[in-house]
């Protein structure tokens, strides 16, 4: 799969896409440090070891890199005080500068949760992530629905991009 680029400075608006999600209880937000299991094991059971291993560095960045859409559920009793909160129940993910500085991805958004418009939320509200802390482009590294991405945030084909960057497995045995 090739890589693909995105004009930062062109993007389409996030708030239309939020609105539209907000009626039916989904948001979007930040992820924070301290729910790194949870992520971590939403990932790995529902995508790839490899993507959940990218958690902890998404995490772990200055500004936290990594975008979560939740569903939120709403609370089965009388709030005691103001920090008794109900759940929310993890949609999706996106996050940016883990595979490498400027690339973007990887994207996951539950099965059930497909077709809603999850995902290009979550990519439109990551890479102007992006473009706030100043990045004019995006990378978005072995781009597996090109299509998508295009007519998302117009983001064009690389020549000569593939496999890039990435490498074959890393083996410890000898």
């Amino acid at each position: 799969m090739a890589d693909m680029l995105v004009k930062l400075y062109t993007l389409p608006e996030l708030a239309p896409l939020r609105t539209q999600l907000a009626v039916e209880g989904i948001g979007m937000r930040r992820a924070v440090p301290q729910k790194h299991l949870v992520l971590g094991a939403w990932v790995r059971g529902h995508f790839a070891e490899g993507w959940a291993a990218g958690v902890k560095a998404a995490l772990n960045q200055q500004l936290v890199s990594c975008w979560l859409a939740v569903l939120h559920t709403p609370l089965d009793h009388e709030a005691a005080h103001a920090y008794d909160l109900p759940a929310e129940q993890l949609l999706g993910f996106a996050w940016y500068d883990v595979a490498s500085k400027g690339m973007f991805g990887p994207i996951g958004v539950h099965p059930a949760y497909r077709g809603r418009g999850i995902g290009t939320a979550l990519l439109i509200a990551t890479v102007h992530a992006m473009a706030d802390v100043g990045y004019q482009y995006a990378i978005i590294g072995w781009a597996g629905a090109p299509s998508w991405y295009a007519t998302a945030v117009g983001a064009q084909l690389i020549p000569d991009s593939e496999p890039g960057g990435f490498r074959g497995p890393l083996r410890g045995d000898l």
